[in-house]
């Protein structure tokens, strides 16, 4: 049976609704081939990598099998060191939540061993610990093994590494013989295969077989940036190369979506593009995406199938991909077609870690890339400016214009200079400032109070003759068309008939008012409130096409 999805298992529905919360849409290849045979009840050795999910794939199968109404040990999975331990049992955790008496205890050296001692005598079915502690405990009569159905070895190699073999047999030797057993190794040393023979039953091998892929056409990056700035970083990155069509890849539906969200209330044309759409749905934001209507797709793994446009000039992985063979069929969405791409991959602390494993596996080295600075971001938007004004220059047809400009200079007292740099003000708008903050995390701030700080980006993609304003108040504050066009019109004393389109978002609205009352409406609406919420209003922007 190919296994494509999470519903395709045959798994409870109290799991598949954690998973779908957690934003995980399709098994991983070591989850998909590993659960349906660890739920039959076989002995099973899973030879894959770290960071490919395989948490996922032995956690499942534990929970499937724990009976709630038994308060004794059912199950222990043994980990190499206590951070694993704990991002194990926080796995299981999130997978179990709408899962009713099924109780977790991680177990590990370098915490007191009374609060361990309280919270076992109170009844756990699953410890997920550290061999040195288990076996405490087991010395101790704090954990008693008798009634324990699985027992599992997560990456089993390392724990032979690090010493842990006399503890980890006698803990299998403490174990009933009809216990089932699981081992996760990345490889499979002598040592492994030696414990293999003597603690499984006829146990089936499964291996994650990959292809080996190469990427000759892609310029591959990475940028070290906390996850409070990776909005910005992006912005900036899209502002100087200025691709023609991106792709931006999150791990979750949700992440996806609020993305989406940021990018457009910064105006940017982005949409989304995930599981949780139908396929008319996936088709209007494909056609979207093909035709130029938006630029930025922000898309999940599973929909990234669907991408086939030749055109996508950059990627980037504004999450890490679980599982190397993802990171591939991502950034193979650029260089299409024998033309050349860029990808970025956004990666801090031990993320470092999971990049080192995507340079092995595809045999390609990432290159740091500085964050763009402020100065970066200017000189591309100045040098994008200059080239349209050489490019008007040269075309022609300023008869009309160098009227207007000499009747002015006749005018006033101001040099030709002077009022090109007015010109080129109005234009690209106040220098920009600084938001990146390396040194410490950043809490996020509502859209409003970003609005003084935000990048002047050009053409707004508002109708011609019509500029498109940005208010940071949306459906959350109840708010609807006929309040924006009776703010405008009331403040601005502008009749509501040429207020032309209205998008109201959740968190924010966009409105076109036609250009020449534009200034009018940013004057008189600045600090009003709607909908007994006081408003900031600015003019909406989006980056220039070239």
């Amino acid at each position: 049976m190919n296994i494509t999805k999470f519903e395709d298992l045959p798994i409870s529905d109290e799991i598949k609704k954690a998973i779908a919360e957690m934003g995980f849409e399709e098994p991983s290849p070591i989850q998909a081939q590993s659960i349906p045979v660890i739920l039959s009840g076989k002995d099973v050795i899973g030879q894959a990598q770290t960071g490919t999910g395989k948490t996922a794939a032995f956690s499942i199968p534990i929970l499937e099998t724990v009976d709630p109404s038994d308060k004794s040990l059912q199950a222990v999975v043994l980990c190499p060191t206590r951070e694993l331990a704990i991002q194990v049992s926080a796995e299981i955790k999130k997978l179990s939540k709408y899962m009713h008496g099924i109780k977790t205890l991680p177990v590990y050296g370098g915490q007191p061993i009374d609060r361990q001692i309280r919270s076992l005598k109170g009844g756990v079915q699953v410890v997920i610990g550290t061999p040195g502690r288990v076996i405490d405990h087991i010395n101790r009569k704090t954990i008693k093994m008798n009634n324990v159905k699985m027992l599992i070895l997560d990456e089993a190699d390392e724990m032979l590494d690090m010493g842990f073999r006399e503890d980890i047999e006698m803990i299998l030797d403490q174990t009933p013989e009809n216990r089932q057993t699981t081992f996760f190794s990345a490889t499979m040393a002598k040592g492994i295969l030696d414990l293999t023979k003597k603690f499984q039953k006829d146990p089936e091998h499964i291996k994650v077989v990959r292809k080996e892929i190469t990427v000759p056409n892609i310029s591959q990056y990475y940028i070290e940036t906390r996850n409070s700035n990776k909005l910005e970083v992006l912005c900036r990155l899209v502002d100087v190369y200025n691709p023609k069509l991106s792709v931006v890849f999150c791990n979750t539906k949700r992440g996806a979506d609020e993305l989406v969200s940021d990018l457009q209330a910064r105006g940017y044309f982005a949409d989304a593009l995930h599981g949780d759409l139908k396929q008319t749905q996936r088709d209007i934001v494909m056609d979207k995406f093909r035709n130029g209507t938006i630029d930025i797709l922000v898309a999940t793994d599973v929909a990234a199938r669907g991408i086939d446009v030749d055109d996508v000039e950059a990627v980037f992985n504004y999450d890490l991909p679980q599982d190397e063979e993802y990171y591939v069929h991502r950034i193979g969405r650029t260089g299409r077609a024998g033309r050349n791409g860029i990808s970025f991959s956004f990666v801090f602390g031990k993320e470092m870690r999971k990049m080192k494993d995507i340079e092995r596996y595809t045999k390609a080295k990432l290159v740091k890339h500085d964050i763009p600075s402020i100065a970066d971001v200017e000189e591309k938007k100045v040098g994008a400016f200059f080239a349209q004004v050489k490019e008007t220059i040269e075309a022609g047809h300023l008869t009309k214009q160098l009227q207007w400009l000499e009747n002015f200079c006749n005018d006033e007292n101001y040099s030709t200079v002077d009022i090109a740099a007015a010109l080129v003000k109005l234009a690209l708008g106040e220098e920009l400032k600084e938001e990146i903050v390396e040194e410490k995390p950043r809490e996020r701030r509502e859209r409003g109070e970003r609005g003084e700080r935000r990048e002047r980006r050009g053409a707004t993609g508002a109708q011609e003759g019509m500029v498109r304003l940005f208010i940071n108040v949306g459906r959350n504050q109840r708010v609807q068309a006929k309040d924006i066009v009776g703010a405008i019109a009331g403040e601005a004393g502008i009749p509501g008939k040429l207020v032309g389109t209205i998008d109201i978002y959740d968190k924010y609205t966009f409105v076109e008012v036609p250009k020449e009352n534009a200034k009018k409406v940013l004057e008189k609406m600045k600090d009003i409130k709607i909908k007994g919420n006081k408003i900031n209003i600015e003019q909406a922007n989006r980056k220039k096409k070239q």
